[in-house]
């Protein structure tokens, strides 16, 4: 039988639960293996393909959990096996409504925080990237980040306890329970009644409001995740920067990754009228964020912010042309010093000057991603991009 009854749960609903049930067991195991792998030049590559298959998945769950919800709204629900049990039934009432609400709130944070990072591993077709209204924003990604990871732990703890009270049934009780889910069979009396199901449902609303909540205070960021920094107004030689950006995008596997640091200055001597200066910028490379890629970009393999938590460029600035200048300098990241040429277009207006520039690095010349000898994984360019407004010290 296709449909349910009050003793027997249909074709429909059964394919619906053990498919859902597969997918979310499978994802769990995918999802704990792409955190505990290490993150190397050998694994990335794997990495990229188990996380895609994990999002997948999860937007997969997702679906059908709609599909499932407007099925049994139209259904009859299988009445209690022991109504009598009240404890009992009270508990397995409100474990299903957790179940229920796990496989909405696990797949869709997970798409949240997909779609608010910049990162590799996409979702594959024929699903959707992002979600709509959802703005590229790291802060964004972690919460999301923290709300599926506690949503995973009850989830994991709720199924525990629902297989538990699937074996109780079918070992010691012998009642047909699991037979009801597994064959379609018709057990339990008919005429019996639900208990108020609105007690469960407000149980089960507690366990997901202590889960949600405690994701987004306890484990909440407390830094600003931004890459586009409001520096200090402070003097300098001789212009006051006022606000700016210096971003990073690489390649990894294919996709480009665009990210930037949060903490940088920038000391500026520049004389408009022979269109010569000086510039000294001291990065703080842990400021560093890079979408998806933060904590990987941050490790030895590259920035190695914990032995080398800043980076300094000091150049020349010479006018080329109008308002095309180049800064000749060098740039001391990861304890290697190498010639860079930063290019870029200054407009210096009633005392107040607009840079735009870009510089092109090589990961190779600083011996960074060493493990990664191809670019198969990780690009060996770097994109620079520096954008700032600085006024004349008075």
């Amino acid at each position: 039988m296709i449909t349910n009854t009050a003793t027997r749960y249909g074709l429909v609903a059964r394919l619906f639960h053990w498919t859902i049930a597969i997918l979310v067991l499978a994802d769990i195991v995918l999802g704990l293996l792409g955190k505990f792998t290490p993150r190397s030049g050998d694994t990335v590559a794997f990495l990229q393909i188990l996380y895609s298959a994990h999002k997948t998945i999860g937007v997969m769950v997702l679906s059908l959990a709609v599909l499932r919800v407007v099925w049994a709204i139209s259904q009859p629900r299988p009445v209690p096996l022991h109504p009598e049990r009240r404890v009992e039934t009270f508990v397995a009432e409100t474990a299903h409504w957790v179940l229920y609400a796990a496989i909405f709130v696990l797949p869709l944070s997970g798409w949240v925080m997909h779609s608010a990072e910049v990162g590799f591993a996409p979702i594959w077709w024929p699903f959707a990237q992002n979600l709509p209204f959802i703005p590229k924003s790291e802060s964004l990604a972690v919460m999301a980040a923290n709300v599926h990871w506690v949503s995973g732990i009850v989830l994991a703890a709720t199924i525990a306890a629902h297989i538990s009270g699937a074996f109780k049934h079918a070992v010691l009780d012998r009642d047909g329970t699991l037979a009801r889910m597994w064959n379609g069979y018709e057990v339990g009396n008919g005429s019996a009644t639900h208990a108020n199901k609105s007690v469960s449902l407000l149980a089960a609303l507690v366990v997901w409001v202590f889960a949600i909540g405690g994701a987004l205070t306890v484990f909440a960021p407390t830094h600003d995740d931004e890459a586009t920094s409001q520096l200090p107004t402070q003097q300098t030689a001789g212009w006051v920067v006022q606000n700016g950006n210096l971003s990073i995008t690489i390649t990894q596997i294919g996709a480009r990754v665009t990210g930037g640091f949060a903490s940088w200055q920038a000391t500026i001597d520049y004389d408009p009228e022979t269109g010569t200066g000086t510039v000294k910028a001291v990065i703080d490379t842990t400021s560093l964020t890079l979408g998806s890629v933060t904590d990987q970009a941050k490790s030895s393999d590259f920035f190695d912010v914990i032995s080398h938590a800043q980076s300094v460029f000091e150049g020349e600035i010479m006018q080329i042309s109008g308002s095309k200048h180049t800064a000749m300098g060098t740039l001391t990241l990861v304890g290697k010093t190498v010639p860079v040429t930063l290019d870029f277009d200054l407009e210096v207006t009633d005392g107040t000057a607009t840079v735009l520039g870009s510089a092109m690095l090589d990961r190779r010349d600083f011996v960074m991603g060493a493990a990664y000898p191809d670019e198969s994984s990780v690009g060996f360019s770097v994109d620079v991009l520096i954008e700032l407004t600085a006024t004349l010290a008075k």
